[in-house]
């Protein structure tokens, strides 16, 4: 590291690194409560969104 002291920033590279690794963090723990939260959902009679996707298409 000391060799390339001249040419990196040392610094400014653990900094992005840090702050990309914290964003990945966020996005991970947000897509875990997003799953859990669909998990409680109840689930919809079999046909039901078929039902819509027909609906909303015929009304064009």
């Amino acid at each position: 590291m000391d060799a390339l002291r001249s040419v990196v920033n040392w610094s400014e590279e653990v900094r992005k690194f840090l702050e990309e690794r914290v964003r990945e963090i966020e996005q991970e723990v947000a897509v875990r409560e997003l799953e859990e939260l669909i998990e409680k959902l109840p689930e919809v009679p079999r046909g039901t969104v078929t039902r819509y996707v027909r609906e909303d298409r015929d009304s064009n």
